[in-house]
């Protein structure tokens, strides 16, 4: 049972970034995947999550992210948009029954980075 979180790296101020989440080892169809982030010196994040029927959670309510899944690539994707200097962070996705409840597999962190 395994995630994979990818598709960090230095944006722009302002700028969009899409991580992805691959899945393996379980049906994933059937779980939540919820984003979270850490920044340097600081608590981990909550910032969005969709179930397996597609509903969603957003945690920050800010309308930047966006969360998506696409069920027959075992992937889901964190959709980032008008990106501020305060997103810099570890992202990770993990699995959960449904949103909002325990997290039971996290994925590798990926960093991004936004800096002018």
């Amino acid at each position: 049972v395994q995630l994979q979180a990818s598709g960090g790296g230095l944006v722009q101020p302002g700028g969009s970034l899409r991580l992805s989440c691959a899945a393996s080892g379980f049906d994933f169809a059937n779980y939540a995947i919820g984003w979270f982030r850490q920044a340097p010196g600081k608590g981990r994040e909550g910032l969005v999550c969709m179930n397996g029927n597609r509903g969603t959670v957003d945690y920050l309510h800010h309308g930047r992210f966006t969360v998506s899944r696409d069920n027959a690539k075992n992937t889901a994707y964190l959709q980032m948009v008008r990106l501020e200097a305060e997103d810099t962070a570890v992202y990770y996705c993990a699995r959960a029954e449904i949103c909002a409840h325990d997290y039971d597999i996290w994925g590798s962190g990926t960093q991004v980075t936004v800096s002018s």
